[in-house]
């Protein structure tokens, strides 16, 4: 997952998704007598539904990514019609968690739970309409010429995607340290915008004509680096669920 690779559609989706789920159940933490409480049964439903809302989601970022490089606006907007699924899945999420909510009564660390992959579809959603506004951006893009290669905009979607890919390792794995380690990639993706804006601010200087594609970089910038921030933010959910601390992974 860590290298840029051209979009493999539903299929690749559905082999990113398999891989969490297999690794999961190698592990074996949960006992198959434990599958049979229909709490369980629907927990393990919700977690494989924001597995594949979140790859998804990583999916758009690395094909905006794509369709930038590729000067490809057809692909780029395909990519911001097919928010709608990720909104979809968002919401039948929350409906399978309202369910599981009001069926089974959950306390303690199960409440927890289902109410963190609640707030992390949430984000996850917004990621997903953060991908989007960067392909709106690659489709006024594509026609002109490249500027400066599109300066940090590809290394930038990368890390995004590994960040997301992260989180949601850390999420099947409920695993804190992970998710601490995860978000810590969102400093490269601050480090990258910064050096973005200024390496736009001084092609604009040199020359005018540089001007309304500068921008659009600098926004589409924007968006990669909200993306980094909301993946921190599920980093954040994730070490609440496991050690009940509220703490602030991007200071």
């Amino acid at each position: 997952m860590g290298r840029m690779t051209e979009p493999t559609g539903r299929s690749g989706v559905e082999r990113d998704v398999d891989a969490l789920l297999e690794a999961e159940d190698e592990r074996g933490t949960v006992p198959p007598q434990a599958r049979r409480d229909p709490l369980d049964l629907q927990e393990q439903e919700i977690k494989d539904s924001v597995l594949r809302m979140g790859a998804l989601v990583e999916e758009a970022i690395r094909r905006a990514a794509h369709a930038l490089q590729a000067h490809d606006a057809t692909e780029a907007l395909d990519i911001v019609k097919g928010d709608a699924r990720i909104n979809d899945a968002q919401r039948e999420v929350s409906r399978l968690i309202s369910v599981a909510i009001a069926t089974q009564q959950p306390v303690a660390r199960d409440l927890r739970y289902l109410l963190t992959c609640d707030h992390v579809t949430y984000e996850l959603e917004r990621i997903g309409d953060h991908a989007a506004s960067v392909a709106k951006q690659v489709i006024k893009l594509a026609p002109e010429p490249p500027l400066a290669d599109y300066v940090k905009l590809p290394e930038m979607a990368e890390l995004g995607a590994q960040l997301v890919h992260g989180v949601l390792r850390a999420l099947v794995d409920i695993d804190a340290v992970a998710a601490r380690e995860a978000a810590a990639m969102d400093d490269d993706i601050d480090r990258l915008y910064h050096a973005t804006f200024d390496e736009v601010v001084e092609l604009m200087r040199q020359d005018p004509g540089n001007v309304e594609r500068g921008t659009r970089i600098v926004i589409a910038s924007h968006y990669l680096e909200r993306i980094g921030d909301r993946s921190t933010n599920i980093a954040e959910d994730i070490v609440y669920l496991v050690t009940g601390d509220v703490e602030d992974l991007n200071p």
